[in-house]
Order: structure tokens, then sequence, then C-alpha cells
């Protein structure tokens, strides 16, 4: 044996043993191995007699160098299996001079563990059998046959630095599907190629060739799970070919991460993937990308966005009789035609955690100036780089397994087979770099026009696509896992610790000494019916005082003597401590005798008021009857807060949100509304406090992480607004509000890819839920669409589909403040309605994806949006927005409306501008009636009345008969003054079947201007329908309002006690109860109520005086006088 340089290591293959093997002349036939790797024979084994039972030690070992710097690389080991084909040698019959054999079958051995750290390994390789081979029928223990092998290297191959930064890229081409008509089986023969390239050692590019797809004719579906196939052509025995545990498991469209994953897709990849003619692959090919090419190829990844894929036919050439050994072929053979590419988005292998992309890609006619733009490809692989890769094309692809004179005889005789690999790929240093980051986008001078290429021009008409995938052995972006997460949620917000259940304390206490109390009642009870049962018995009701005074010293007198007294002193005694330590906190001596006084003194009373707490707990007073106390709901204190919000009482919504806290400290929806009331009221910091103590109580709440993540963008925490971003997308990896809100997060950071990823989860999460309800409602309903119908239907759900013009086409450029978003908001809108009515038609449509269109680049933001001179472009929203962009599932529901929703809910107005923007120019979102609704309500609260009514005028004109759009027209003419056109607009609100969003206030505010305006009646009933739907004091109040004003005193006063059960520190409740009282003559409620209403400062002038003018009137009511 050579000796192996120093640079070169020896990778040993040792077949140990054959099982369950037989010949074609009986059970025990003679056989041998023979091992190839590479298109080279690396040995024979002896020959060894099969046993009866079917096994054969052969322990042959065989071996080839790894030699990186020349010889066979990691790249080789990657994509190249070892084939082990078993003869069986047949005996030599009369005159024959050599011995016959014939092939049995093969065994193909895979070698990746070596790529993945090992050193040695040790499998059973099933051993195909090849067709003819008895092997094809099992011996009678129906075990298949197989071959243990064993492969050894003298240390691993990769280092640690390679284990650790290295990858493995595989690469799947399933199919061509819906090929054009030209494409014929019959004729000469055509050998179908796709091809693409990657980063490799330095600078240059690896090209991976799929060659032979086999064009069918269609009829079915192609078969899934099925394997996919070793790269190599004319492996002896059909199921050598299949890779082992690699399958193509399909799956439904719209999970893919291609272009054709739309719902409205479906009918048409249907229709092409079972009745239309395809090019079947099924084959995978691997590449070991060592670190540099790794960060080289996220690099280019990240620049580059689309990665060229090429499709072409050559045909075939048939290799003449007698020439076996070689090819003639000229340039006129080898002339390309349908040359195509598909342009593959490989951003999302950038996405945290991605490791693998699979879906449907469009082919297009290859035209240098469009791949230059679109992937900024210099070369073609076919045309300009591996030429001479065709020049070798021959009938049966490239052979792999040839006998060792065969091989030795093409070494000699065909020289530029050492150029390249067994599968037709060039070694890497002989390609030229072709994708390559340009600083110029500049195209290709001399191109020529699209008919050039009619026959690439086919694909488009014919709809051709390819099926293709994409995987890595470790993402090229790390994920954080999700306990590292919890793990720093947990370390900015410690878990509020669980409440201890404390054994003490002065409840317990006061507990206690009720106890005592009653014990010693029922004790002394007791004593008193032993002595005076029989007397009180026979007298009844007919003792008096004096009796009950006597039978008092007595009992006073027995207890002292009887030693019970100092035992009922002694009993009660413990519980006094008690009360002084834990509800007076006295632990220590008193100072002075003064001050030992004065608390005996206090300590006495509390302690003789809780005594009778407890005796009258034990024997109620059935004459006085107990006080009604109405018990306010927390939901009631939620209204009651939201009306004093609403009315700008930010101090008294404040008390109301309080006390929610107060009541149910552990509840952490009181902490989400308070802190969105700080939110309103831009008190960020107290804000933070609330959400942050709300995530405390509960660290897995998603509200509390998304707004815990909104506070930190505002206050620019970013580091800790990522982080609950992303803990709340693990927590629940289906909320559209999280993926969106962490989209934003990455567009404020630049980070394009990234937001690209988090737009598109959450659309596809959004059509995801869009389709469970549609189905849920079928089946409640008992309705079957036809499928025609819901095609058309659901032609509007789209996907965020990622091309070349990045998602950050509609990158919003922050601005200084929320009023300086809505001013360039305001601009926009002013010019694209104005361009909208020039050009008759929407400002923003949904488009097909042409890639012949040059987009734009990412980073282009608001401030680009085309003026009135451009308004030819006006329908064409690529100049502002990829229009292959799908954010939404329908024209009403997009993943922004849906976050703008959330966050208009949680009052968080300030980060609403930046969702608005992304809205107005989303293709499925665009100007609509919730937009401008939403727009409005925020002009509203910054008292721009003007720009408000101007939006809701463009609301009404897109949806008249919206209830919202006239409710809150009618809150913007009430605010401003116009309470005439408040008042239209209100009534036709509660004139609609349904009922807007907030009723409450519409029905508040009308009733206030039916008062106003002396419609009494009608100012009545709309109170009480108010009272109906959610009393609170101010809907009581106006229904006592109007009952007084119509001279219906006792309703008045009834509604009136009910406001002030609800709040009593309504001035005017208690100026409208003194008003009552004074009409109907009870002078002392008069009063009382009359010194509330001075205490609590009534504001109203105009009733003041209408109060002191009854008062006069009737001589009574204000005591000052």
């Amino acid at each position: 044996m050579e000796q192996v340089p120093s640079a070169g290591r020896l990778v040993q293959i040792t077949v140990t043993e054959g099982y369950d093997l037989k010949g074609f002349k009986g059970d025990t036939p003679v056989t041998f191995i023979r091992a190839e790797f590479n298109q080279v024979v690396l040995g024979d084994s002896a020959k060894i007699t099969v046993s009866p039972e079917g096994s054969a030690k052969y322990n042959f070992t065989s071996s080839f160098e790894f030699n990186p710097e020349g010889g066979i690389t990691l790249d080789d080991l990657a994509h190249k299996p070892v084939f082990l084909t078993v003869t069986e040698v047949l005996p030599k019959e009369k005159k024959q001079k050599e011995e016959k054999t014939l092939i049995l079958g093969q065994a193909v051995v895979d070698l990746l563990p070596l790529l993945e750290g090992q050193s040695a390994f040790q499998t059973t390789v099933p051993l195909h059998p090849v067709q003819g081979s008895p092997l094809e029928t099992p011996r009678s223990s129906a075990k298949q046959c197989s071959l243990e092998v064993k492969v050894l290297v003298a240390e691993p191959l990769l280092t640690t630095a390679q284990i650790s930064g290295g990858n493995l890229l595989k690469v799947t081409l399933e199919a061509a599907y819906s090929v054009p008509e030209s494409f014929i089986p019959t004729g000469p023969g055509q050998n179908y190629m796709v091809g693409l390239q990657v980063p490799s050692l330095g600078e240059k590019d690896y090209p991976i060739l799929f060659k032979n797809g086999t064009l069918k004719l269609g009829g079915e579906r192609e078969p899934v799970p099925r394997p996919k196939k070793w790269p190599i052509a004319n492996i002896l025995a059909p199921g050598a070919n299949n890779i082992p545990d690699a399958f193509i498991v399909g799956g439904p469209y719209e999970e893919e991460e291609g272009e054709l994953n739309h719902p409205e897709d479906s009918e048409f990849r249907n229709q092409a993937e079972c009745i239309k003619k395809r090019i079947i692959w099924d084959l995978e090919s691997r590449c070991y990308l060592d670190p540099s090419a790794v960060v080289s190829f996220q690099k280019r990844i990240a620049d580059c966005r689309l990665w060229p894929v090429e499709i072409t036919r050559v045909p075939l050439v048939t290799i003449p009789k007698g020439k076996a050994g070689k090819t003639e072929k000229t340039d006129e053979e080898a002339q390309l035609s349908f040359h195509g590419v598909a342009y593959v988005n490989m951003v999302p292998l950038l996405y945290p955690g991605v490791k693998r992309i699979r879906g449907a890609f469009h082919v297009y006619p290859y035209l240098n100036s469009v791949v230059h733009e679109k992937t900024k490809c210099l070369l073609s692989l076919f045309r300009d780089i591996g030429h001479h890769l065709i020049h070798n094309n021959k009938i049966g692809g490239i052979n792999s397994l040839l006998s060792k004179q065969a091989v030795s005889k093409n070494l000699k005789e065909d020289k530029p087979v050492k150029e390249k690999d067994i599968d037709g790929r060039p070694r890497p240093g002989d390609v030229a770099p072709s994708i390559k980051s340009q600083s110029s986008d500049t195209p290709l001078e001399g191109e020529p026009p699209l008919s050039h290429n009619p026959e690439g021009q086919q694909y488009v008409e014919a709809g051709t696509y390819i099926v293709l995938e994409i995987q890595l052995d470790k993402a090229l972006v790390p994920k954080r896992m999700p306990e590292e997460l919890a793990r720093r949620v947990k370390e900015m917000i410690p878990p509020r610790p669980p409440l201890t259940r404390r054994t003490g304390g002065a409840q317990k206490a006061m507990s206690d000494y009720h106890i005592q109390i009653k014990n010693i009642s029922r004790a002394i009870l007791d004593e008193y019916y032993r002595m005076f049962g029989k007397q009180v018995a026979k007298l009844e009701s007919d003792m008096d005082s004096e009796t009950l005074e006597e039978q008092k010293c007595q009992l006073s007198y027995e207890l002292n003597c009887s030693g019970k007294y100092f035992a009922f002193k002694e009993q009660l005694k413990h519980a006094v401590v008690k009360i002084v330590r834990d509800k007076y906190l006295k632990t220590t001596s008193f100072e002075s005798q003064e001050e030992l006084q004065t608390f005996i003194s206090e300590l006495y009373v509390f302690l003789v008021d809780q005594m009778h707490v407890a005796l009258n707990q034990t024997m109620p007073d059935d004459v006085q009857g107990t006080v009604a106390t109405i018990y306010i709901s927390s939901e009631q204190l939620q209204l009651f807060a939201f009306e004093a919000e609403v009315n700008e009482n930010f101090e008294m919504a404040a008390a109301y949100y309080k006390e929610r806290l107060v009541r149910e400290p552990q509840n952490l929806d009181h902490w989400l509304d308070y802190g969105a009331f700080c939110l309103l009221t831009e008190d960020n910091i107290k804000a933070q406090e609330c959400f942050q103590k709300a995530l405390s109580l509960n660290q897995s709440h998603i509200h509390s992480l998304l707004l815990c993540g909104v506070l930190a963008v505002l206050l620019e925490n970013y580091e800790q607004a990522e982080i609950f971003f992303e803990d709340a997308t693990c927590l629940e990896p289906t909320n559209v509000v999280a993926w969106t809100l962490l989209g934003l997060y990455y567009e404020i950071q630049n980070n394009d890819i990234r937001m690209e990823m988090a737009f598109h989860e959450a659309s596809k999460q959004l059509q995801a839920r869009m389709l469970q309800a549609q189905v849920t409602k079928q089946k409640s309903t008992g309705v079957v669409e036809d499928t025609e119908e819901r095609g058309k239907r659901e032609s509007s759900l789209g996907p965020w589909g990622i091309t070349n013009g990045s998602a950050t086409a509609i990158k919003v450029e922050a601005p200084a403040g929320p009023g300086a978003a809505l001013s360039i908001l305001d601009k926009f809108l002013e010019e694209s309605s104005k361009l909208q009515s020039d050009s008759q038609e929407p400002i923003l449509t949904t488009q097909t994806w042409d890639p012949s269109i040059s987009q734009k680049p990412s980073n282009t933001f608001i401030k680009e949006i085309p003026t009135k001179k451009e308004a030819s472009k006006c329908q064409d929203s690529s100049a502002l927005l990829h229009p292959g962009l799908h954010y939404g599932v329908s024209q009403t529901t997009t993943i922004f409306m849906e976050t703008i929703r959330f966050l208009m809910k949680v009052k968080a107005v300030q980060y609403v501008h930046r969702v608005l923007a992304h809205e107005l120019l989303c293709p499925q979102g665009g100007p609509s009636c919730e937009y401008y609704l939403v727009l409005a309500q925020t002009h509203i609260l910054k008292k721009d009345f003007a720009k408000a009514e101007e939006y809701l005028q463009q609301a009404a004109q897109m949806d008249y008969l919206n209830p919202n759009v006239w409710g809150l027209k009618g809150h913007l003419y009430f605010l401003s003054g116009n309470h005439s056109e408040a008042k239209a607009c209100y009534e036709r609100t509660i004139s609609f079947v349904m009922d807007a969003s907030e009723m409450h206030f519409v029905f508040l505010r009308l009733g206030l201007i039916y008062l106003e305006e002396k419609e009494y009646e009608k100012a009545k009933k709309t109170y009480m329908q108010a009272c109906k739907r959610s009393p609170s004091c101010l809907t009581w109040l106006g229904l006592g309002i109007a009952c007084y004003r119509l001279e219906e005193l006792t309703e008045a006063e009834d509604a009136l006690s009910e406001a002030n059960a609800l709040n009593n520190y309504n001035a005017e409740v208690w100026a409208y109860l003194a008003l009552v009282c004074l009409k109907v003559g009870r002078q002392l409620e008069a009063e009382q109520a009359y010194k509330y209403m001075i205490k609590l400062k009534l504001k109203d002038e105009a009733l003041l005086a209408e109060i002191h003018t009854l008062q006069e009137t009737v001589g009574f009511g204000n005591p000052s006088f």
C-alpha cells in the first residue's frame, strides 16, 4: 500500500458480513464485493462462499484518501456515497477460459456521519437487488438481504471550529409542473437540467446541477411520501437510487414559502400537479459549507435576497457504436433551449431558527438584465460558466459505476473528467464568481429584448413552476429558546411571590376576641337561666326595671363569689393582649402614666364597641333593621372610570381605577386597565409600572408582555422590548398582534429581514384563523360552498409574500412624536385622494408580481411617496410597496388593523401612528372606513376637529351605513359645540339595527342635548335606555332631571337616589335632590341635600340660582338665612 501523504487521511470502509444472500446457482453461491467511490474502484474482496443460512463473512476492507487540498473534499463526502456491489462468480464450464460473473445487488453507504464529527460508525445497509436477481425474492426468513459495514478514520475529519461554524446544505429538486406543451416525450431525447450556485471556499461559487429529469404526461398526482434520490446516474440497482431515510412528504400549499401558496392558487396547482405535464427529478444534492462559506452565504442572502435557479434542456447525444469511451459534440448540438430562471427568495433562511424552506416558484425567461437587477448575478450557470458540462452530455447521464477497466480507460481518453465531479459538477476552483454584490445597479449593455427568448417566454404562458426545497443542518440565525426568554423576563421583572397566609395578625386577633365574647356571653346566659329561669318564665313580660336591677346585682355577686368572673377575665385576657400587640402594635412599655391612661381609654372604647358587634351577631336585635347597602361591582367601577375618562375628569377616573386595585390587588386586569389610563394621560412611567406589576402576577400573560414591550419601545429600552415581544410569540405562536408588534420593533431597529419574517408569520396566523372561522361557520350553518365560489371569495386571502422588494418598502421613518407622524399621514392622504380622483382607480390595489418589474431598494420611506406630477404611477403600488406583499387576509382585516384595534383598546395612541402608516400602505388594507375612523379618533384626542371631520367624511363615503361613523361624528360635533348636528348624528346612530361600539355615550350626550332643548320626554326615553344597558350615576342623573322637569317628582327622586347611591360625590345629584325635596316640602332633607351640594362646590351657576329662587319661594331649604 502506498504511504499516505501527511496532508491526507485514510477513510476505511470494512464490510464484515452479509446476511440473507443467495445466488443464481443455488443457495450457497461464491460471491465477492466491489467497493467504489467517486467513480473509482477501491478494490474487490476475496471470493467467499455463502453459507446455507445465507450469511457470508467477508471482512473486506477498502479505503480512499481524504485530502481537502486537491483530492477528495468534504463536499465529496457530503453528496457521494460508497457503492458496494455484490457479484456472484459462476462455476467454469468446459472450454471456458475466464470465470463468468453476475451482479446480484448493490448497497449504498452514506458517509454523512463523518461530516457530523464522528470518526467511526457502524451500520447495516440493505442490499438492493438488480433486475432479474434472485435477491428480488427473499429467503423464507422474509428479511431483506443486507451488509454489515464499518467506517473508520484515524481522527475526525472536522475540527472543532468546523463542527461549530460549518453547515450542511441540502437542495432537493422535486419537479417542474405545467411545462410548455412543446415538451413531448417522443422524438429526440432531451436532458432537462436545473442548476444553482452556492458559495464555496474563498470567492468561488459552487454549482449544484440536477440532470436527466423525466418528462411525464400527467394524469395522476405524484405519490407522497416518496424517496429522495442520489444525483448520480447509472446506478445498477433501482433501489440504490434512493437516499436512506430521506423522503419528499409534501404538505399544504399555504404552509410553503414560495410564490404559489395563496388560496386562490390552489385550483391551478391541483390541476398542474394532477393533469398537466411535468418533469420529475426527486433528487437531493448536498453541499458542505465551511465556516467562511456560511458567513459568505449569509451575507449574500442579505445582499441579493433572490437566488437564481436556472432551468434548460439540451439534446442528448447518442454514443456511436464503437466509440464507447469517447463522445464528440459540437457547439450547435449543445445549444441551450428553453432557458428559464426561477427566483427563489432565500431570506427566510435568515429568520431566527429557520432551517428549511420549501415552495413553488414561477419560471421566467432568462434575460441578463432582469436576472442581474433582481439577483445581482452576472453570469449564467449554463450559458457562461458550465458550458463544458453540456458538452459532456450523453444518453444516460454521467456514468458512476463502471468496471475497473472502463474507468481507467475513461481516465486516459477523456481527461476533462478529472475536472468535474462524478455527477457533472465542476470543482470549486474551476468556477468563476457569479452571484456577487455589485455596487452598481446598471443593467448589462446590449441586452436583447424579451422577444429574443421566445422559448423561455413559453414558461410564462404555460404557468410553469418548480418545486424546490432548501434545507440546512443548522439555522443560520439561532433562535432564542423559550426557557432563555422566560429567564430574561424573570430577571427584568421578578415574579411576585404569593402572599403567605399569616396565622396571626389584626384580623385574627379581632376574630379571637369575638369568639371569646360569644363564649363568655353564652356562659353568663346559662348562669342567669340557672338562677332566674323559673322567675322569668313566671313573670314573662311583667318584669319591671327594679326586678331586673336586683337580678343583675345577684348575678354579679354570684359570679364574684364563685370565681367565674375571674375565670372569664382570664379567658378574655389573651385575646385582649393579641389586640394590643397586633391591632395597636404596642409591644414596649409606655413612657409616661398619661400616655398609658390615654391608650387604656382608647382601648376600652374599642373593646366595648367590638363587644357590641359580637353580641349583635349572637343575639341580633329584631327591632332595629339593618341599613341596605348597594354593592358596586368591579365592572361598574370600570364603567364609571371610563365615563370620567371620556369627560376628561381624570382625577375621578384615577380614583375609580385605584379603588379597583385596592379591592383586588391580585387581579392583573385591573393593573392593565389602570396602566392603559396612564398611557392615555401620557404618564408612561406610571403605565410601565402598572404593566410590569401585571406581568409579575403572571409572567405568561400575553397582553402584559405586549404592553411591557410597547412601553419599552416608547421609553427607548429596545433590548427589553425585543425580549418581551419574542417571549410573547414563543408563548402564543398564533397571536397575530404579537408577531405584528415584533415586526414593528424590528422596523425601528432597521432589521428588514426579521421584520419581514414577523409580518409574514402574523399574516400566516391571521389567514389560518380566518379560514378556520369560515370552516366553523360552514359547519354550524350546514352550508357547503361551491368550489369556484369559494375560490373567488378566498381570492382576497393572501399571505404576506416576500419577494425581492423588501417589506421595508413600506418602512415608516419614526418622527419626533405622534403629531409629526399624523401630519405626514395627513399630507399623504391629501395627495393620494387627489391622485385617486384623477385616475379613477383605488390608490392601492393588489397586483400580481411580475419579476420583470424592477423593485426599489428596501429603505423606501413615506417621504418617497409620489406627488401629483406622478399621477400616472398611482395604480402601480410598487413605487411605494412591493405588490406581492400581502399583509392582510381580507379587505377589512389585516394584521395592522388587528394591531390597531389592540392598541386603541389599551389607549396606546402614541404607538398607533406607526401602525396606521403600515395599514395605509398595505395592499389588502389601505384607506378603509375603519382606518379613517381610527385616524379621526386620534385627531379628536388632539382636539384637531377640522382634520377629524375631514376623515369622518371620507369614512362616511366608504360606508354610509356604518353606525360607528355617525356615532363618532356626533361626538365630534358635540365636543366642538355644534349640538344640532350632533343631535342629528346621534339620532341616526340609534336608528340603525346594529349598535355602534360605544352606545353608552351616544345615549348620554343625546339625552343631554334633549334636556338643553327642553325635549324632556325624549330625554327621559333616551336615559331610560341608557339605564337599562349600562346604569351609572350619570344615566340615573339624566333620567332624574328629565322626570323632575316633567313634574314626575316621585320618579325623579327614585332616579336621583339611584344616582346618589352609585356616586355620592356628584354635586349635581345633590342639587336636584334638594329641588325635589323643596318641591315636596321636606325641609330637613332639602337642607341636608343643599349642605352637601355646597360642600361639593356645584359649578352650575344657573342651577344654583334656580335652587335659591325655589328656597325663597317655599321659605326653607337654606339654613344660612
